[in-house]
């Protein structure tokens, strides 16, 4: 029978990671955003896609794949689901006569302050217990770590 010697190293634990409290209150925001978009009959792929033509006027469906960083398949499929509620139309692109031009409709133009309202509460209920200063201080901190790591994703799960 072999006995080791070896003292057993301390693991540390799940509370001493940042990425452990990152983790728990990401789960918390996205989580509270999407059953509060669900509950209008919106993914948070939905409401990503919205914002987005909402600052374009008008995007081609590559544009707006690459601004949110999904797939053109996936983009394909969010834009089928806003025509079938409204809320985008598609037309010819008169520069390139195969592909197509989206817009907000005047129902999705309705509909979007509702969905950003749902956004700006979500983060006031969450983040409420911080002042703005401490605020401003998190929103610079996480983007230092987006810049500094290249994280480009959009965030739509």
């Amino acid at each position: 029978m072999e006995t080791t010697s070896k003292a057993k190293r301390p693991i540390s634990g799940l509370e001493s990671h940042l990425g452990y409290w990152l983790r728990r209150v990401s789960n918390a925001v996205s989580g509270e955003f999407a059953r509060s978009l669900h509950a209008r009959r919106t993914s948070v792929a939905e409401w990503v896609l919205l914002r987005n033509l909402y600052e374009r006027e008008q995007a081609t469906p590559g544009e707006l794949a690459e601004a949110s960083t999904m797939t053109r398949g996936a983009i394909s499929k969010i834009i089928d689901k806003l025509q079938a509620k409204g809320w985008v139309r598609s037309r010819v692109n008169p520069e390139d006569n195969r592909g197509q031009l989206l817009s907000l409709t005047p129902g999705g133009r309705r509909h979007l302050p509702e969905l950003a309202k749902i956004a700006d509460q979500n983060d006031e209920q969450l983040f409420a217990c911080l002042d703005a200063q401490e605020r401003a201080a998190l929103k610079s901190l996480l983007s230092k770590l987006a810049e500094h790591h290249q994280i480009r994703e959009v965030p739509v799960e």
